[in-house]
C-alpha cells in the first residue's frame, strides 16, 4: 500500500497535524527536534502497531494528554489504518478525580477494531535510521527484535506464532519461579509435570520461528556483494526440543528462566577477505559496519518485496548525515523504487533527487 496522508493528534511535539505525501519520493526538512522523527514513527506505528524507539508507549502522547491518535489514510487498496494510545484510563466528565480504566492501545482498520496479528504487516514498510548503524554491535536483543519487524511484516503464521511463544515464555518462567521457590501452583503445588503444556507450546512455536528465521537469513546471503565487499550473516540459532528441555532441566530451575529457545537466538555481520571471515563486531571498522548495515537494509529491501509481491515504503531518518558520498551515491540508487520519505536537516544531501515533494517543519 501506498500511503497518502497522516492525521496525528497529540503525539509527541505534535497537538493536530496532517501530512501529505507523494507516491514517489518526500522529503521532510527541519531542525534537530522539530519532530522529523516522530513522523516517520507514525508511519512505522500504522505498519507495526509498535514504536521503533519508544521504551514504552505511553511515551508518545503528549504531556499530559491522555489520548493520541494517528491515523493513515493509503491507496491499492484504499485504506485507513488507525492507532489510539492512552495511559490507561481517562477522565469522564469534567472531574478530574473521576476517571475510568480503557485499553492501553487500540487498532483500527477502516474504522473496525483489529487484533495485532491482523493489524501489522497491511501497510509494510523498511525504516533506515542512525540506530540501525548499531546493530552490529548492540545486544543480541536488539537483533532479534529486526528478525521479528521484518518476518512479521510478511508472514500471517509468524506473527501468531511470535505472540504465542511470547506468552507461552512467560508463564514457563513463572512456574520454574513457583518450583524453585517450592510455592503453590494449584491445588498440588507447582511442580516438573506441569512444565508439560508449556514444553509443547514453545516447541511448536519455537520450531517455526527458527525456521522463518533461518530463511530469511539464507536469503539475505545470497544477496550481491556490495562495492565488492562479500558480508554475510551468521545465524546462532538456539534449538528448542524436548532433549534440549531435559538436558537444562536443573539449570532452568536454579535461574528459574527458560535457557533454550528463539529467544536465545543472536547473529553477526561477517566480512569475507579470501578464504576467511572475519566478525565485524569485534574485528570491523566503523565504517565496515556501516556497509554492513546498509547492504542489510537494502536486502530487507528485496526480501519484503519478493514475499509480499508489492513494494514496501522506504523511510530514511536523517540516514546521510552518518554515511560518506560513496555509500550516499548506494542509496540514492534505491529511493526511486518505491515510494520513499526522507528527513534531512540539511536539504544540500537530496538536492540529487528528481521530483521531490517537500514537506518544511
Amino acid at each position: 500500500m501506498i500511503v497518502t496522508k497522516i492525521q496525528i493528534s497529540n503525539f509527541r511535539n505534535f497537538k493536530r497535524k496532517v501530512f501529505k505525501f507523494s507516491p514517489k519520493t518526500t522529503v521532510i526538512v527541519g531542525p534537530n527536534a522539530s519532530g522529523k522523527t516522530n513522523i516517520l514513527e507514525c508511519l512505522f506505528l500504522l505498519s507495526t502497531g509498535k514504536s521503533f524507539r519508544a521504551r514504552v508507549e505511553e511515551e508518545m502522547i503528549s504531556y499530559p494528554e491522555e489520548i493520541a491518535r494517528v491515523k493513515g489514510e493509503f491507496l491499492r487498496p484504499k485504506t485507513s489504518l488507525e492507532v489510539v494510545l492512552t495511559r490507561g484510563e481517562i477522565t469522564v466528565g469534567e472531574d478530574p478525580e473521576k476517571t475510568e480504566r480503557v485499553p492501553r492501545k487500540r487498532l483500527l482498520i477502516n474504522g473496525l477494531a483489529k487484533r495485532l496479528i491482523d493489524f501489522a504487516g497491511n501497510f509494510r514498510v523498511v525504516v533506515f535510521g542512525p540506530q540501525d548503524l548499531e546493530l552490529v554491535i548492540e545486544s543480541p536483543s536488539r537483533r532479534r527484535n529486526f528478525l521479528d519487524t521484518v518476518l512479521s511484516q510478511v508472514d500471517r503464521e509468524y506473527r501468531r506464532g511470535l505472540l504465542s511463544y511470547e506468552k507461552g515464555l512467560r508463564q514457563r518462567n513463572r512456574l520454574l519461579f513457583r518450583i524453585r521457590e517450592n510455592l503453590p501452583a494449584g491445588r498440588q503445588g507447582a511442580s516438573r509435570s506441569q512444565l508439560l503444556f508449556w514444553d509443547k507450546l514453545l516447541i511448536k512455536n519455537g520450531d517455526y520461528i527458527s525456521q522463518k528465521r533461518e530463511e530469511f537469513i539464507d536469503f539475505i546471503n545470497t544477496t550481491s556483494p556490495m562495492n565488492e565487499q562479500y558480508f554475510s550473516l551468521d545465524y546462532d540459532k538456539s534449538a528448542i526440543s524436548e532433549a534440549r528441555l531435559e538436558q537444562y532441566a536443573k539449570e532452568e530451575v536454579a535461574a528459574a528462566t527458560t535457557l533454550v529457545g528463539p529467544h536465545r537466538d543472536d547473529f553477526c555481520f561477517r566480512l569475507k577477505k579470501g578464504k576467511r571471515a572475519r566478525d565485524l563486531s569485534r574485528y570491523g571498522s566503523r565504517g565496515e559496519q556501516r556497509m554492513s548495515v546498509l547492504w542489510l537494509k537494502l536486502a530487507e529491501l528485496a526480501y519484503i518485496e519478493e514475499k509480499s509481491e508489492e513494494k514496501p515504503t522506504l523511510l530514511l531518518d536523517d540516514i546521510f548525515s552518518e554515511l560518506d558520498h560513496e555509500h550516499r551515491k548506494v542509496v540514492m540508487k534505491a529511493v526511486g523504487g518505491q515510494q520513499t520519505i526522507i528527513t534531512t536537516a540539511d536539504p544540500h544531501f537530496i538536492e540529487d533527487i528528481e521530483k521531490v515533494e517537500k514537506i518544511k517543519l
